[in-house]
């Protein structure tokens, strides 16, 4: 199901063609739903490889109109996943400093660790959506040579190329579109506006940014076929409810991990073999009630411990990548 929301540069997109409901697949509401806790389960596991292996590293960009669910697709998607080993962002405007650097600036310094995941809410691709249809580019400080319409296309290309260049230097790139139609944000505008305690989530902007309709629909489609390639497509997501764009979602990154294959790290057998001489220890550690050193070992213990320990402590267990 999810090869037919994926482009990768082969074909074209349309995004006025796409669905934005899930359409006949309502009738598996019930089976996807479960499938979707089935795919969150396997993408704790894999996360906790993941950050274990710290071989790869995932970036998951969300990009959407207002209102098209990006938030909660986040929260419940990658819901269970250890936090030590998930970085999320929600990127805003830039600021002064952010705009005196290169666009990609900010977002270089957001990048996880290999064996991290990081969550991009809204991304760099705001710098070829808002700052094209806004034309916001002409107020940037930058030489005149610079300031011209092809600073978009020049973008389209560098994205590309810093897609690419982080594939090849371990991180894969999971993109994602949540296509939301004009008729389903209109509903949940007015149920922000309705409901005392959606109120906060409401912003005159948005009301200024769906004026533009058209216009965003044309700088999604150009982005999307712009940048769409092998190593880093997107997915165009159908938006309109939020159990079946959670569901395709979570195939995605499922289908990140289980790409990357992480793997638990492997001792040698020297090491497995020293770990039983500490088991040892531990189990016959004599027990000192009410002390402060409630544990002590007997001095034949502590020979036989002080004989194993390496030089080395590297020797003893596999390095932990993330300190």
């Amino acid at each position: 199901m999810l090869k037919q929301f994926k482009y990768d540069g082969s074909q074209p997109v349309e995004l006025d063609k796409l669905p934005t409901g899930a359409k006949d697949y309502k009738k598996q509401k019930e089976q996807l739903i479960a499938k979707t806790a089935s795919n969150q389960f396997q993408i704790q596991q894999l996360q906790d490889k993941l950050y274990a292996d710290g071989k790869e590293g995932l970036i998951i960009l969300i990009q959407a109109r207002d209102a098209a669910g990006k938030d909660g697709t986040i929260k419940h998607v990658m819901s269970g996943v250890n936090p030590r080993g998930v970085d999320v962002y929600s990127f805003k405007s830039p600021t002064h400093e952010e705009l005196a650097h290169d666009f990609l600036w900010r977002f270089n310094k957001a990048l996880p660790i290999r064996g991290k995941i990081a969550i991009f809410n809204r991304s760099y691709y705001e710098d070829v959506l808002i700052v094209k249809v806004r034309e916001l580019w002409k107020n940037y400080q930058l030489p005149k040579r610079l300031l011209k319409p092809e600073i978009i296309d020049n973008r389209y290309e560098q994205i590309r190329q810093f897609e690419e260049y982080l594939y090849q230097n371990g991180y894969r790139v999971v993109k994602i579109y949540l296509n939301v139609s004009a008729k389903k944000q209109k509903e949940r505008f007015l149920e922000r506006i309705d409901t005392p305690e959606k109120n906060w989530k409401f912003s005159e902007a948005d009301i200024a940014e769906r004026g533009l309709w058209n216009e965003y629909t044309k700088a999604y489609e150009a982005a999307i076929n712009a940048t769409s390639t092998k190593h880093a497509p997107w997915y165009v997501i159908p938006a309109d409810q939020k159990w079946f764009a959670r569901y395709l979602v979570s195939e995605a990154i499922l289908k990140a991990l289980t790409q990357i294959d992480p793997k638990y790290p492997q001792l040698s057998k020297e090491q497995i073999d020293r770990l039983s001489i500490y088991k040892a220890a531990l189990e016959n550690e004599k027990e000192a009630s009410d002390s402060l050193d409630a544990f002590t070992a007997s001095q034949a213990e502590v020979t036989v411990a002080d004989k194993q320990i390496v030089k080395d402590p590297q020797d003893l267990t596999p390095a932990d990548p993330h300190h």
